[in-house]
C-alpha cells in the first residue's frame, strides 16, 4: 500500500510539470464528491491494528 501510494504521488509530480494543474482538479474532486476509494486509503493509512 505504501509503494503504491508513492507511486501515485511520483505520478502526480511528474504530471505536475505540464501547464495543466492536475493536483487542485483532484482535490476539488475529492472534496466535492467524497469518492469512496479516497475514505478507504484514509482509513488504511490510519488504521491501528
Amino acid at each position: 500500500m505504501r509503494i503504491l501510494c508513492i507511486l501515485a504521488l511520483a505520478i502526480l509530480s511528474v504530471l505536475e510539470i505540464s501547464p495543466i494543474p492536475i493536483t487542485p482538479i483532484l482535490l476539488i474532486y475529492v472534496v466535492l464528491f467524497r469518492p469512496l476509494w479516497f475514505y478507504e486509503l484514509v482509513v488504511k493509512i490510519y488504521n491501528k491494528n
